[in-house]
């Protein structure tokens, strides 16, 4: 009777984990004229937010709460997984002009 009880919770917990797992995407920023598009996303914890540069310049996405900061060069692209629930406002330390927000939900 315990091995079947126990069975059926390691299999309950695997289904947790495959789902949660599953359920993480890649959201794409492109920054493409001196500037983010889109500039405003949302987003679940555990999500990748991958920036691509287009610009023939580098330019950073730099949250204002310090969660990340990262130099992405011309033609490259970098990525963040989002690890908590909030608003982040982000920008590029080069370009102040350049302005994000992912809105994160659990």
């Amino acid at each position: 009777m315990r091995s079947g009880i126990a069975a059926q919770t390691l299999g309950a917990l695997l289904l947790v984990l495959v789902t949660a797992s599953a359920r993480a995407e890649t959201i794409q920023v492109k920054m493409v004229n001196v500037g983010y598009a889109p500039a405003q996303i949302s987003a679940h914890v555990g999500d990748t937010i991958e920036w691509v540069n287009s610009d023939i310049v580098a330019h950073t996405a730099t949250a204002r709460n310090k969660a990340w900061d990262v130099m992405i060069l011309p033609n490259a692209k970098k990525s963040v997984v989002l690890k908590t629930a909030g608003t982040v406002e982000y920008y590029c330390k080069f370009h102040p002009n350049m302005k994000g927000q992912i809105t994160i939900t659990k």
